[in-house]
């Protein structure tokens, strides 16, 4: 008897991937954790149904989140069973797997098969079309407001009628679902959709009753459904899935409950949660043996994540050697953090490392700043993936255009860029006149302005506009002799409304912007006055090192860095407040922790070979040193796996008490103000919750809570901070 031979794709499997692959029939959940070969089981599943004649590509549809994945996809399927053309393929995004639908049968909602995807400018228009109609004010309700609350609905696959107008709450004057009906009427109209309707009017069209015939027609097509990243779908894709998924029942989702990190942008970690419910009978498959990293990360990882109560659970293991424990380093402050991770990086590339397996993973994009000026001092190659370097960003050129018009009257090009920035009313037509008089009359711009307001040729509100923003640039102008450079910056920001304008803004990335911001100006006190800091800038801005951008450092966010792997990684910032953000747990409690603690094990097992966890027991926020707390990740590390640095002088009582001033180089350094040591309490007198304890930086307050050597303390200026018992002092009575 012959025996059958096993075909190609299924050697070298692993017996869970070779289940995943070969469990056809029925749903399958497969729980693949970061680095357990989980494109590998995707590719080799979808040949298996193809090699065994259980389906033809016509008949299996395949959900990736990006383009370039499905693309992947499907030439690794193809090489997988010998170059065979891959014809009638249903593999894409849901976007596109949706849109292709809607072209079919979109008269079923109001269009015509030709209708037009229109992209986020031209929503935010319609809204702001619409608002201004209805009068609503655009000003104190952002009409990128507005349509990020259209969108949020949309993702959950909610139409206007599935909305009161309470459901709206104070948006828009407390007319928000009422535009929203307005907006989608309005894309009727022009026989238009944005993204968000591609799934909302399949969603739709496949619930209705009366075309139980289309939904009938995709469950006879579509054999085997497969969806990867199941973990970050939204509530309108899982709507989705399910009503395709009723046919035959043969649903296979791959992913992560572990690595669910897009909770802001309306991913619900609960649709993986609840497979078992929705699929009655379901096999779950996990990945666990990781091809990626060394015993003590994962077991860093690991340690980390047991602590969130919403997962399913899992264990990461490797054949590979148990490698090098994480290291755990604790600084005086952000700058000598910088140093230490530069000089790491240094020491490594001394090794034989290469800078491309090598990246710096941080919580919050103001945290480049300090490593982008570090590696440049150094003349380390980096690269920014994700978003522009620090002094590229918009709001960044912003505000330094507001310090060189402040600076140097005459800088065309800055004042340009902000004169209407935030909106002041000022046209296109109104800056080419400017320019115009400013030509003829061989002068600058800013002079043009002077002389056009004072000649009295200029309208009354213009002029009034131009002449208040010429007054502010002269007083910003007479305070730099004896103001501040930093306190400068960040009152020309105030009072410019440039501030107040991100503040307004309601769209994802504001926050982020505003956080830019702020460690502009704390940037600042690096510098002796302003003109050094611009010439610094300038500086900046002039270095070229993309002739070493072959090998270099890579700098992103740790939401950027999912799906990426190093050699070795670091991870800075781990301190509470910072990481996990106290946004995220202000404004969604323990789940935004989870989501945050899922962050915290991505960003660790990104790192194949070594991966080093810094926090720093001093920073400085807009201008003020803060005492900084470590991380309750750091905590949660296990001892085991891990190698924590500290330094005698500096060490306290408790794991995460260990600081480290080490790093120096040998440089002199004073002290920042707010991280002189407190007064030294009465050996052996212990806090106690009502204790009223002092502080250099906050002031007075009471002790709320005590645990270990951290305390909770409710100041008398109504702010609540954790702090490390070494850091307060008991007041006198």
């Amino acid at each position: 008897m012959i025996k059958a031979q096993t075909p190609p794709y299924l050697s070298g499997l692993n017996p869970p991937q070779r289940e995943a692959v070969e469990a056809l029939d029925g749903p399958v959940l497969v729980l693949a954790g970061a680095g357990t070969g989980k494109t590998r089981v995707l590719t080799a599943r979808l040949a298996h149904l193809l090699h065994t004649g259980r389906a033809f590509p016509s008949q299996i549809l395949a959900v990736t989140f990006t383009n370039k994945a499905a693309q992947e996809m499907k030439e690794r399927v193809s090489h997988l069973l010998g170059g065979a053309p891959m014809e009638g393929w249903w593999l894409g995004t849901f976007h596109a797997l949706a849109a292709r639908m809607l072209r079919r049968y979109a008269p079923l909602v109001g269009l015509t098969s030709d209708f037009t995807i229109i992209d986020a400018d031209d929503q935010v228009r319609l809204v702001k079309q619409l608002m201004e109609a209805e009068n609503v004010d655009t000003k104190k309700w952002p009409p990128r407001a507005v349509m990020g609350t259209i969108e949020r609905w949309k993702d959950k696959g909610l139409r206007p009628g599935d909305l009161s107008a309470q459901d709206g709450g104070d948006m828009a004057g407390g007319r928000a679902v009422a535009l929203y009906a307005q907006y989608q009427a309005r894309l009727k109209t022009v026989n238009a959709c944005d993204f968000g309707d591609l799934l909302l009017h399949a969603i739709t069209i496949l619930r209705d009753p009366a075309h139980a015939d289309v939904l009938a027609e995709y469950h006879r097509r579509f054999r085997y459904i497969m969806v990867d990243e199941y973990q970050d779908t939204n509530v309108a894709q899982y709507l989705w899935l399910r009503l395709l998924a009723k046919g035959h029942n043969n649903i296979c989702c791959v992913g992560d409950d572990d690595q669910s990190i897009y909770g802001w942008r309306g991913a619900e970690v609960g649709n993986i949660l609840r497979f078992e419910a929705d699929f009655p009978g379901a096999k779950i498959i996990r990945l666990e043996q990781n091809y990626r990293s060394t015993g003590h990360i994962l077991g860093a990882a690991s340690g980390v994540i047991a602590h969130n109560e919403g997962r399913l659970g899992k264990t990461l293991w490797s054949e590979a050697d148990a490698g090098e424990k994480v290291v755990v380093r604790g600084l005086w402050d952000g700058e000598a953090e910088a140093r230490f991770v530069a000089e790491e990086i240094e020491q490594l590339q001394h090794k034989g490392w290469k800078l491309n397996q090598m990246a710096v993973l941080v919580r919050a994009g103001f945290q480049m700043r300090e490593f982008e000026e570090r590696f440049m001092q150094l003349g380390l190659a980096y690269r920014v993936i994700g978003g522009p370097r620090f002094y590229e960003r918009q709001e960044i050129r912003d505000a330094l255009a507001y310090l060189r018009v402040t600076a140097q009257p005459n800088d065309d090009l800055a004042l340009e860029r902000i004169i209407n920035v935030p909106k002041r009313g000022l046209g296109d037509t109104t800056v080419q006149n400017l320019y115009a008089h400013a030509r003829a009359q061989g002068i600058s711009l800013y002079a043009a302005i002077e002389q056009m307001c004072a000649g009295g040729t200029l309208k009354p509100k213009l002029r009034e506009t131009l002449q208040k923003l010429t007054g502010d640039f002269e007083r910003w102008r007479g305070m730099i002799g004896n103001t501040a450079h930093p306190q400068l910056a960040a009152q020309m920001l105030d009072e410019s409304g440039y501030m107040a304008m991100w503040q307004a803004d309601k769209s994802p990335d504001a926050p982020g912007r505003i956080e830019n911001l702020k460690e502009l100006v704390t940037g600042m006190a690096e510098f002796e006055s302003l003109a050094e800091f611009l010439e610094h800038v300038s500086l900046v801005m002039e270095a070229q090192l993309e002739g070493q951008a072959d090998d270099a450092v890579t700098l992103m966010t740790l939401h950027g860095a999912k799906g990426l792997e190093f050699d070795a990684v670091f991870l800075p910032g781990w301190e509470d407040g910072l990481f996990p953000s106290q946004r995220s747990m202000d404004e969604n409690g323990v789940k935004g922790l989870e989501e945050e603690r899922r962050l915290a094990y991505v960003g660790i097992t990104r790192a194949r070979k070594r991966a080093v966890i810094s926090y720093a027991a001093n920073r400085r926020i807009y201008g003020n040193w803060v005492n900084g707390l470590p991380s309750r990740f750091v905590e949660e590390l296990p001892d085991p796996h891990i190698d924590t640095h500290a330094e005698s002088g500096l060490s306290q009582s408790g794991r995460s008490s260990h600081w480290d001033s080490s790093g120096f180089s040998g440089a002199q350094r004073v002290p920042p103000p707010a991280a002189r040591p407190m007064p030294e309490r009465v050996s052996g007198a212990g806090f106690a919750k009502g204790n009223r304890v002092t502080h250099e930086s906050f002031g007075t307050g009471t002790v709320i809570h005590v645990d270990g050597n951290k305390l909770d303390i409710r100041f008398d200026d109504g702010n609540q901070k954790r702090l490390i018992d070494r850091f307060v002092a008991l007041a006198e009575a």
